[in-house]
């Protein structure tokens, strides 16, 4: 009995040590280059996201001077920068804007500016396959310690 509960103990710390080791970051967009119609086109942010490996949790903060907006949009206003559908409520137009990523499926953001989506001021940020297996992990061991407790009321 005393070594199923040595166990058990191990079990929970070690699930709660996976679930709260991995602190959320925040990053922001573009770095150096802030959030603008980016010099070298649609390639600057892309590389810029590509660089980085986004968790579930994590914040992406948009700063930046002069006429912009940020806007969280669908891949299809995303893909053909059609402003026309995106709604004044979805618009932020105050630097600068923090977003909490609390999805895994990627998410897209635009300016809403004139031309300035088209000349490349747009970033998709998708979460890494990584972050989903942690949280697969810890909950496979949060169910093996439940499992276990269950398994030791009935014996």
């Amino acid at each position: 009995m005393a070594a199923r509960v040595g166990i058990l103990r191990h079990l929970i710390v070690f699930a709660v040590l996976l679930r709260c080791g991995a602190a959320a970051d925040t990053y922001y967009v573009g770095d150096d280059m802030a959030w603008s119609v980016p010099p070298g086109g649609a390639a600057a942010y892309s590389l810029w996201a590509g660089e980085k490996s986004f968790e579930l949790g994590d914040t992406v903060v948009f700063n930046w001077t002069g006429e912009h907006t940020v806007a969280k949009v669908s891949k299809d206003v995303y893909d053909n920068c059609t402003t026309a559908n995106v709604l004044a409520n979805d618009t932020q137009s105050t630097s600068p804007v923090t977003y909490t990523l609390n999805s895994t499926e990627p998410q897209y953001f635009i300016c809403t500016i004139g031309t300035h989506c088209s000349l490349g001021q747009k970033v998709t940020i998708t979460i890494s396959s990584a972050s989903s297996l942690d949280a697969v992990t810890t909950m496979f061991f949060s169910v093996m310690a439940i499992s276990f407790l269950i398994s030791m009321k009935i014996s």
